[in-house]
């Protein structure tokens, strides 16, 4: 597998990751800055926000994001080379989401 497939398998499993209290997964909330691998020696990077900084779930959804990708069964992959770091910057806002999402939420564009 390249870099660029797992990148995609690691975002395409990110989005089954639902927050818990808007109901909308992670990346159609714009969450995910970015994903990026090593591959030898195994290693994912994910980096990511919350819509606000003191979300009182920022422990939750990260373990809810490192199992999800630990869910794809990849060969010496462990929560320990899963690192998800959680960024402010550029502040989350709610333009950053699909319009799906938007739709869902009823934000207006």
């Amino acid at each position: 597998m390249t870099k660029k497939e797992l990148v995609k398998r690691v975002w395409d499993q990110l989005a089954k990751v639902i927050d818990p209290e808007l109901g909308i997964d992670i990346v159609s909330l714009g969450l995910v800055y970015d994903v990026s691998v090593e591959l030898d020696p195994l290693k994912i990077d994910i980096d990511l926000t919350l819509t606000t900084a003191g979300c009182p779930l920022a422990g939750v959804i990260q373990a809810m994001v490192v199992q999800t990708v630990l869910d794809l069964k990849l060969e010496d992959l462990s929560k320990e080379k899963i690192k998800v770091n959680l960024v402010f910057d550029p502040p989350w806002t709610p333009d950053m989401m699909s319009q799906a999402a938007k739709t869902k939420l009823k934000f207006l564009l």
